[in-house]
C-alpha cells in the first residue's frame, strides 16, 4: 500500500465507510458505535485518522493527505428505511472480514451493493403477521384470554397494514402513529360494544406496545452518554413525537368510547404470583420472537432471544413481588438482558442489538401510559394521578435504555487498543467489531513489507 492513496481510491474508500455508516445508523445503531465503524474501515484501507462527523440525518468524513493539497470530503443523507436485522448483520459480517483483512475494496463495495439492494428475506405479509403475533403475546403476557389474544392479533396486523399504505403515500410518522393508537383503540371498542366478554383495556395496552417497539428510546440514551448529543436530541424528538402520537390516537379512541357509553377501562397492575409469572414470561418469550422475525432477524436468533426476555421478565417480576418499585425492577431486568446478551450474540455471530432491542420490547411501558390516558379521561380528580402515571411510564423507558446499556459496559470493557484508536468512542459496541488491535498490527506490518 502506498504512503498517499490515489484520489480515486481514496474517495471509493470514504464513500464505501459512509454507505456502512447510513445502514448502521438506520438501523438504530448508536452514533458512537457507526464512528468507531466508519474509523475502522477507513484505517483498514490505509485511510489514517479521517474526519468523521455523525449526526441523525447525515453523515460525512473528510481526509486530508498532504497540507498542500485540498481534502476530500464526502456527504451522504441518511434515508429512513424499514429496520432490517438480516442486512445489519450480514454488513457486520462484512466489516469483520474487511478488518481481518480478508476483502479487498472492490469486492467489500460489492459486497455492499448487494445487500442493500437484495430487499427484505421474509415477504411483507410475513413481517405483518409477525406483529400480529408479537401483540397476541404481549395479550397473553399481560393476562388476557384467547379473546384478548385473537382481537390483539387482529389490531396489529391491521394497523401494520394501515400504517404501510400511509408509509407508501409519504405521509409523517406521528400521523401514522396517531391512526395506530385510534384503530388499537376503537376496535377494542367495537368488541366491548358487543356481546363478547373481555377486558378491552389490554387490547389496548397490547398495540400500544407494538407501536411503542419502533421507537429508539436506547438509541438516543446511549448517544447522550456517549456524547453525541445533536444525534441524541433528534432521536428524542423523533421517540418524543412518536409516543405523542401513540397518545393521541389512544386518548382519541378513548373519548369515542365515552361518547358511545362504552366502558373500556383501567388496567390496574395487581400482584403476581408463580403462575402469573411463569404465563408472563412465556408471552414475552413470545413478543420479542415475533419482534425479531417481523424486523428481519436471522431465523438462528429467535429462540435465544425468546429465552432472554423470558428470562428479564422472570427478573423483573421476582424482583417486583420484593416490594422494588416498578423503575427499578425493570432496570434490574435490563441490565440483565445487556449482561447476556453479548455472550448470546456472540454465539449466533450477531451484533448485540439484534439480541437486545427485541428482548426489551415486552417490558415497554405501554401499561403505564394507558393507565394514565385513562386517568386523565375521567376528569380533573384523577388528573394528578393520570400525570404520576405517565412520569412513570417515562421513567421505566429510561431504566430500560439505561439498564440495557450498564450491562454492556459491564459484559464489554473497552481495550486499550480500542481506546487508541476509538477515540471518540466512549459507550459499549452494539455494532460493529470489538476488537480493533489486530487490525492495527496488521495495517502497520503490511506498511512496512511495502
Amino acid at each position: 500500500m502506498a504512503a498517499m492513496l490515489a484520489t480515486r481510491e481514496l474517495n471509493l474508500t470514504l464513500d464505501l465507510c459512509l454507505r456502512v455508516g447510513e445502514l448502521l445508523l438506520s438501523s438504530g445503531a448508536g452514533a458512537a458505535d457507526v464512528t468507531a465503524t466508519m474509523q475502522a474501515v477507513a484505517w483498514q484501507y490505509g485511510v489514517r485518522y479521517p474526519e468523521t462527523d455523525v449526526t441523525f440525518t447525515s453523515l460525512s468524513m473528510s481526509h486530508q493527505q498532504d497540507p498542500e493539497e485540498p481534502p476530500v470530503v464526502l456527504i451522504r443523507q441518511v434515508k429512513q428505511r424499514d429496520i432490517d436485522y438480516e442486512d445489519l448483520t450480514l454488513v457486520d459480517h462484512l466489516v469483520r472480514d474487511v478488518l481481518r483483512g480478508e476483502v479487498e475494496l472492490a469486492e467489500a463495495r460489492s459486497r455492499l451493493a448487494r445487500i442493500v439492494s437484495s430487499g427484505h428475506v421474509l415477504p411483507r405479509w410475513a413481517a405483518t403477521l409477525g406483529w400480529g403475533v408479537m401483540a397476541a403475546g404481549v395479550g397473553l403476557q399481560l393476562g388476557g384470554g384467547p379473546v384478548v389474544v385473537v382481537l390483539a392479533f387482529l389490531a396489529a396486523v391491521a394497523i401494520d397494514l394501515l400504517q404501510a399504505a400511509m408509509s407508501r403515500r409519504r405521509i409523517p410518522f406521528f400521523y401514522r402513529q396517531v391512526a395506530g393508537g385510534g384503530v388499537a383503540t376503537l376496535i377494542a371498542v367495537l368488541a366491548a360494544s358487543t356481546w363478547i366478554d373481555l377486558d378491552p383495556s389490554l387490547v389496548v395496552t397490547a398495540n400500544i406496545v407494538m407501536l411503542l417497539a419502533g421507537i429508539g428510546f436506547m438509541g438516543a440514551l446511549q448517544d447522550a452518554l456517549s456524547g453525541f448529543y445533536v444525534t441524541a436530541g433528534a432521536r428524542l424528538t423523533e421517540a418524543l413525537l412518536a409516543t405523542a402520537g401513540i397518545i393521541a390516537g389512544v386518548s382519541g379512541g378513548l373519548q369515542v368510547a365515552d361518547l358511545l357509553g362504552v366502558q373500556v377501562g383501567r388496567l390496574e397492575p395487581g400482584a403476581s404470583d408463580l403462575k402469573e409469572v411463569s404465563v408472563m414470561a412465556a408471552g414475552s418469550a413470545i413478543g420479542a420472537a415475533a419482534f425479531a422475525f417481523a424486523s428481519y432477524a436471522p431465523r438462528r436468533t429467535l429462540l435465544p432471544v425468546g429465552l432472554v426476555a423470558a428470562g428479564a421478565m422472570l427478573v423483573s417480576q421476582t424482583v417486583g413481588l420484593g416490594g422494588v418499585g416498578s423503575a427499578w425492577s425493570t432496570a434490574l431486568a435490563a441490565f440483565f438482558v445487556g449482561l447476556v446478551s453479548f455472550g448470546v450474540a456472540g454465539r449466533l455471530q450477531v451484533p448485540p442489538l439484534v439480541v437486545i432491542v427485541p428482548a426489551v420490547v415486552p417490558m415497554l411501558p405501554g401499561l403505564s401510559i394507558y393507565r394514565a390516558l385513562s386517568l386523565l379521561t375521567e376528569g380533573d380528580a384523577e388528573t394528578s394521578a393520570g400525570l404520576l402515571a405517565m412520569v412513570t411510564a417515562v421513567s421505566i423507558a429510561i431504566a430500560l435504555a439505561s439498564g440495557v446499556i450498564l450491562g454492556e459496559y459491564v459484559a464489554q470493557p473497552l481495550r486499550r487498543e480500542a481506546r487508541r484508536l476509538e477515540s471518540r468512542l466512549a459507550g459499549p459496541r452494539l455494532v460493529g467489531p470489538l476488537k480493533v488491535n489486530r487490525v492495527r498490527r496488521r495495517s502497520s506490518s503490511r506498511e512496512a513489507r511495502d
